[in-house]
């Protein structure tokens, strides 16, 4: 059995409870050739984007079912000699694949230089170093001099 899903507009000129019965005409056709129906939405009032059959509003239902294809084209010309029915699609629902997860690149690690370390101990142990007066004193006299 293939999954099938129908969608279908009926004609606005008939009622609800008429667009209803439709729908279930459909629904117990399906169930007569040994379908399943999967899912089905009641026929709701809809306004077409634009005119089909000289009709602006309609009745869209929507009918996810289970057939045999060889009973597939009875129930097309069912729903083609049906003057009510204005409209409709037939769709072949193939099963989801299943998909592969996606890989990711990864970022590589932050790397660590060694140098900045070294560099910041050496000043380190430069500013540590005790600085007499004298020293302080000649470094001025050359800055002052210049």
């Amino acid at each position: 059995m293939k999954s099938y899903e129908l969608t279908y507009i009926i004609s606005s000129e008939i009622t609800a409870e008429d667009a209803e019965l439709e729908s279930k005409n459909i629904e117990t056709f399906i169930q007569k050739k040994e379908g399943t129906i999967l899912k089905s939405e009641k026929p709701s009032p809809r306004t077409l984007s634009y005119l089909i059959k000289k009709q602006s509003s309609g009745f869209m239902g929507i009918l996810e079912f289970q057939l045999e294809p060889e009973h597939i084209n009875e129930l097309k010309e069912k729903i083609q000699k049906n003057n009510r029915i204005i409209r409709h699609m037939l769709i072949i629902k193939k099963p989801a694949k299943i998909q592969k997860e996606r890989r990711i690149r990864k970022k590589p690690l932050a790397t660590v230089e060694i140098s900045p370390i070294i560099k910041t101990k050496e000043k380190i142990e430069k500013t540590n170093k005790k600085v007499e007066l004298k020293e302080i004193e000649e470094k001025l006299e050359e800055i002052l001099s210049e």
